[in-house]
């Protein structure tokens, strides 16, 4: 079976994580769920609240992760999920992650991200000089390295798709879906 890595943690986006999870089950991929650690990860919602400046944030679902960061061998993998949320915050800081993701962006692997997580992808380097699209309160981040920030709900570029939020799932996992089936079809396909 063809496999997907997705790496998350405590205070991702809850729909970011679940969507994009059970949507390439689907296609029939197999999906493994990484986090700094093996544990019952807490996701939050997000959403606008009339008179707030941003997004609030409520708990979500709980989900276990499958796979330490530590324990993975992203050779096994076709693809990479980066979701959005809280949880890119301090994931891009961990080494295991960047080791991870780099080796996507090395073997120029599809790689997904959405919201926030294009944060784990500049932190290795992978924007440099590319565009993305990712939550328009990042533009300044991406701008910053040398990226060019895409008011884009599904913005391909190479083998990167990215997305603002949750509301672009249907564009985002579309243009997804076809990078990716291009260079890892599911079994079947």
């Amino acid at each position: 079976m063809t496999s997907v890595l997705l790496i998350t943690g405590d205070a991702a986006e809850d729909l970011e994580v679940m969507y994009p999870y059970q949507r390439l089950l689907e296609e029939g991929y197999e999906v493994q769920v990484a986090a700094p650690t093996v544990k019952k990860l807490q996701f939050v919602v997000h959403d606008f609240v009339d008179g707030f400046d941003t997004y609030t944030e409520k708990p979500g679902h709980t989900w276990s992760a499958d796979i330490a960061l530590a324990d993975v061998d992203p050779s096994r993998y076709a693809a990479l999920v980066l979701p959005g949320g809280r949880a890119p915050e301090y994931l891009r800081g961990d080494a295991e992650c960047r080791r991870v993701v780099k080796h996507f962006v090395d073997e120029d692997k599809p790689i997904a991200a959405l919201c926030h997580g294009p944060l784990i992808l500049l932190a290795v380097g992978a924007l440099n000089g590319r565009s993305s699209s990712a939550y328009p309160a990042l533009a300044p981040d991406l701008n910053a390295v040398g990226a060019n920030w895409e008011d884009s709900p599904a913005h391909i570029d190479g083998n990167i798709v990215t997305g603002r939020a949750w509301p672009d799932h249907p564009q985002w996992m579309r243009a997804f879906l076809e990078v990716l089936r291009a260079k890892a079809p599911a079994p079947g396909q």
